[in-house]
């Protein structure tokens, strides 16, 4: 596993955090806008939190305050990968590294699942009901991690899918 796979997997950890200061701590968003914030970013291109920050900024302070979020959520981080690179190119062929990385990543799986769970309650407001979600999310999983879809495609596909089905249950 490459070190930048490992600075990517950290975001992931990172959505579950953001979701419970932004959704249940601080009551700056509900479920609902967080999901439909959370689903904008993700298309965006660059990290999803990153993304998220910016929107929020943007949405509640302009332009300075999406710049504000954006060197919020980056100086930090970028001085750490930075520092932990250092460290990483001294010791990747250690046994002991190899196995930390492969734990960080199932933790990051694991925070990324607990999230989802806890997301799933706002899916009763979605416009396509929850038999449809789940329906799209399951394709979505069989065409990346079964059938090796390029995301691209699957995002495309299935979310080109999901626009037109909620557009036709939306309109009047």
């Amino acid at each position: 596993m490459s070190f930048t796979l490992l600075a990517l997997q950290g975001f992931g950890g990172v959505l579950a955090i953001v979701q419970q200061e932004l959704v249940e701590r601080k009551r700056w968003m509900t479920k609902e806008e967080f999901v439909e914030e959370w689903a904008v970013a993700q298309i965006m291109p660059g990290p999803n939190v990153v993304n998220l920050a910016l929107m929020i900024g943007g949405r509640h302070f302009g332009l300075p305050g999406a710049i504000a979020a954006a060197a919020g959520m980056l100086a930090i981080p970028l001085v750490l990968v930075l520092l932990l690179a250092l460290v990483y190119g001294q010791y990747a062929g250690h046994p002991a590294v190899s196995g930390a990385l492969r734990g960080m990543a199932a933790v990051a799986a694991g925070l990324i699942i607990a999230t989802g769970i806890k997301l799933f309650a706002a899916l009763k407001n979605n416009p396509l009901g929850v038999p449809v979600c789940v329906a799209l999310a399951v394709a979505s999983f069989v065409c990346i991690a079964l059938l090796r879809v390029p995301l691209v495609y699957v995002l495309l596909g299935l979310g080109g899918l999901a626009c037109v089905l909620t557009y036709r249950k939306l309109r009047p």
